[in-house]
């Protein structure tokens, strides 16, 4: 694999840059209620050296009713000043799972204008199967100055994604599993309808991995999306549940080379509660 700093390094890579003192790594570790797992005490245990801890739920806009969407500049500026994370850094962002939500902080830093970010590759999963280090104190955070400048063109609200639905002038790509997908199992989240967006395709976000969490290259993520009827000579406006695997497919999209794709942050979430908004099933 050839490694991207702006999006996908290789455990090799990290260890070899983890001394670097423009490197900032963070733990954006996060697990749907049904994973019975605690991100943060998992971090407190044992995590990469140096690595700060990014709370997805926290650094959102925590005025909105919807999960973690995506906070105002000024507070992702003051936070990330705060963990010593701003211009002229590095940043790779990994989580416990391989790759699950560190593609949504990797898209987060992208709205921001940031884009020397990159995903871990098999994240701490295979950090730790290879046996590198690991410790458990906190790193010592100085104050960096970060300015951010919002790339609206990356980010849908559900007025545009409405008027994409009708108009047909983007692909919705659904990173779901099939089952919610299609509205046979009901949502985790009480109060949503099930089924999807009407014309939207199905790429659930575990086809674009491999079984040890790195994920696909070349022809077999490009299989991934095209192989479920993705046109990627055309937009795409990804989607998921609460719009944090909508961005492993936005991830897999630029690895490809796809620039013109966008995330419907507010996603399932959003749209399966509101009964004005049609819904399709199968």
């Amino acid at each position: 694999m050839t490694d991207d700093p702006k999006t996908l390094v290789s455990t090799e890579w990290l260890a070899a840059h983890l001394s670097d003192p423009d490197l900032r790594i963070l733990d954006a570790s996060w697990y749907l209620p049904d994973m019975n797992r605690d991100a943060r005490a998992e971090y407190d245990a044992g995590h990469i050296p140096g690595a700060r801890f990014f709370d997805i739920d926290e650094i959102s806009d925590t005025q909105s009713a919807l999960p973690h969407m995506a906070p105002p500049s000024e507070k992702f500026m003051s936070r990330m000043r705060a963990m010593g994370v701003g211009d002229g850094h590095q940043v790779v962002v990994y989580d416990g799972a391989g790759i699950f939500s560190a593609a949504r902080v990797w898209w987060l830093f992208r709205l921001m204008g940031k884009t020397d970010i990159a995903v871990l590759d098999g994240g701490l999963k295979k950090w730790k199967a290879e046996g590198r280090p690991l410790e458990d104190m906190a790193p010592i955070l100085r104050d960096r100055h970060m300015t951010a400048q919002r790339q609206a063109n990356l980010v849908k609200d559900v007025t545009q994604v409405a008027a994409a639905v009708k108009l047909r002038d983007w692909q919705i790509v659904d990173a779901r599993g099939p089952a919610r997908f299609r509205g046979e199992e009901p949502e985790p989240r009480a109060g949503l309808r099930a089924g999807h967006i009407p014309g939207a395709l199905n790429v659930h976000y575990a086809t674009l991995l491999n079984s040890d969490g790195t994920i696909k290259k070349g022809d077999a993520l490009r299989a991934a999306f095209t192989d479920q009827g993705v046109d990627l000579e055309r937009r795409i406006i990804t989607s998921c549940g609460s719009g944090v695997t909508a961005a492993i497919l936005s991830l897999g999209l630029e690895i490809l080379g796809h620039r013109d794709h966008a995330l419907y942050d507010g996603s399932w979430a959003e749209w399966g509660q509101f009964d004005q908004l049609k819904v399709e099933t199968g």
